[in-house]
């Protein structure tokens, strides 16, 4: 689950190449993306390899920070953030779903924060996750 679909850090991923490898989630990481795009206008889009051996991932941030990395794999997606301890609280007392608030309990606690990875096979987690967009946008700015 580490690793991206698309690993050829030389061949940046288009349009036609993620619904392929999306396949019936395309239009539910279309859904994640506009989100962000409609409740914080200024976002802006980014393909980016952190690391060769994970390959490529999406991201949709603002000038300093990474609102949510979306991550390609075959026939669903990962959506990760990385919160600090006042998103972190606020999640807390949210009404997100009690396993998200579990698995970031559980984190290991970086200085840029703490991270959750929710898998997106089907629209369920949907609800958690525009949740979490808001609370990630409420809490810093």
């Amino acid at each position: 689950m580490n690793s991206s679909f698309f690993t050829d850090k030389n061949k940046k991923p288009s349009e036609k190449d993620l619904a392929k490898a999306l396949g019936n989630t395309v239009s539910l990481w279309q859904e994640i993306h506009d989100y962000v795009h409609e409740k914080y206008p200024a976002a802006m889009d980014e393909w980016k390899v952190p690391m060769a051996k994970f390959g490529w991932s999406f991201r949709v941030k603002d000038k300093k920070r990474i609102i949510v990395y979306l991550g390609p794999r075959d026939k669903f997606f990962i959506v990760t953030f990385i919160f600090g301890q006042k998103a972190y609280d606020t999640i807390m007392e949210s009404p997100v779903s009690s396993s998200v608030k579990a698995d970031l309990k559980a984190a290991k606690v970086f200085v840029e924060g703490r991270g959750v990875n929710i898998g997106v096979r089907d629209e369920k987690p949907l609800k958690d996750i525009f949740r979490l967009i808001d609370i990630k946008l409420e809490t810093s700015r």
